[in-house]
């Protein structure tokens, strides 16, 4: 079957109890073992039931993973209370001493996490500027056991060349870890360019309603899976059967919505690319962006998620006051256009030199386009920018 049924029929499509159309919401914390106290038992029952506390494991948890595992090809997938959860779980997986590659321009809170609690705890990194074969080799070390990248990179949509990339982490016997959030498994599958772990902020496209706060990892061997679901189990940061629902039913419609939202985003670049008080555009679909037929062999579309640089910060901050229809706020992928400020929002653990360094400026505004009328979009942004 082709994705978009999929997203429909992922093998939970339908209660086998009731035949009710979609999962029911097993809201309980515990499960009634009486069938393992059957009359004259004197040790445990050989096999355990499936599901004995939530925490280790819920039927409405279970039908969110499986579906997260069959859209990204994998064989195992997990869901977390939010997507730095599943990003911190899946590096919990790593030993005190070993050593991590990453992008330099990971999400902020990924950024976060390596650099305060997860050094604290002896687990080393190193950022790179430029992730390809040649800086991955030259940054091995014999305790590298990882290597953490994400593309398009939030917020200058920066391209990292997933074969390639994947080729040489696996030649040298680390694991590679990439970030799908902006992407979906509707538009990119890294497992199928030779990733072993994939991470999402379900928060984003997955659930697409602005409604949740959920991450998913999903690996591509059952063997990987199982360390993983190690740390779900004991660390216990797992998402509610309710969030499970919502991931759930969000998913039936994530094909229309990047869809339209992609379609979207691609009538917004062409404005602010003519718009006087606008001085750069980022989006992988653009012609001359870098890496955008890199992007182009390794992804169905170029996404919902573009950022704009205006001549000055304070037109930034004006069109962030003055826009009606566009949110300032974190987050994106929802029914909503979300204008994002990263050096306040998404950015602002990374230290200000750093941020210098890597180009986030405080005239850069990113944008997650949503369903709203792209005329009614460009007009309201019109107005804000001039």
């Amino acid at each position: 079957m082709k994705l978009a049924t999929l997203l429909i029929h992922n093998g939970h499509d339908t209660d086998g109890a009731t035949g009710a159309l979609g999962t029911p919401v097993y809201q309980t914390s515990t499960f009634d073992r009486g069938p393992d106290f059957r009359p004259g038992a004197m040790s445990p029952p050989a096999e355990r039931l499936e599901y004995d506390y939530a925490r280790s494991g819920n039927p409405t948890r279970k039908a969110l993973e499986d579906a997260a595992a069959l859209l990204e090809g994998g064989a195992a997938g997990y869901a977390f209370s939010s997507g730095v959860s599943a990003i911190a779980s899946v590096l919990g997986i790593f030993s005190s001493g070993d050593h991590i590659i990453a992008a330099e321009d990971i999400y902020g809170g990924s950024y976060r996490l390596l650099n305060t609690y997860f050094k604290r705890w002896g687990l080393d990194h190193t950022a790179l500027g430029a992730v390809n074969p040649e800086t991955i080799r030259a940054t091995l070390r014999p305790e590298t056991k990882a290597l953490f990248i994400e593309t398009p990179s939030n917020p200058l949509l920066k391209i990292t060349d997933l074969r390639a990339c994947c080729a040489a982490a696996r030649e040298a016997g680390i694991i590679t870890i990439v970030d799908n959030t902006f992407m979906t498994p509707l538009l990119q599958r890294p497992l199928e360019l030779g990733a072993d772990i994939v991470v999402h902020s379900a928060t984003k496209f997955l659930g697409g309603h602005s409604d949740v706060l959920a991450g998913i990892a999903v690996t591509k061997t059952r063997e990987l899976g199982k360390r993983i679901y190690a740390v779900q189990n004991s660390f216990g940061a797992v998402l509610g059967p309710w969030d499970c629902f919502l991931v759930a039913r969000g998913l039936k419609t994530l094909k229309v919505r990047v869809e339209a939202q992609q379609a979207t985003a691609a009538r917004l670049v062409d404005f602010f690319l003519r718009h006087r008080n606008v001085e750069a555009v980022y989006y992988p679909g653009l012609e001359g962006h870098p890496g955008s037929e890199v992007h182009a062999a390794q992804a169905a579309g170029p996404g919902a998620v573009l950022s704009f640089k205006t001549r000055t910060t304070g037109q930034a901050q004006a069109f962030l006051g003055k826009t009606r229809l566009a949110a300032p706020a974190v987050s994106l992928g929802g029914v909503e256009t979300i204008a994002s400020y990263p050096v306040w929002m998404s950015h602002a653990a990374i230290p200000v030199a750093e941020r210098d360094r890597l180009g986030i400026s405080p005239a850069l505004i990113r944008i997650s386009a949503g369903l709203e009328d792209a005329d009614d979009l460009i007009e309201d942004f019109d107005a804000a920018l001039s």
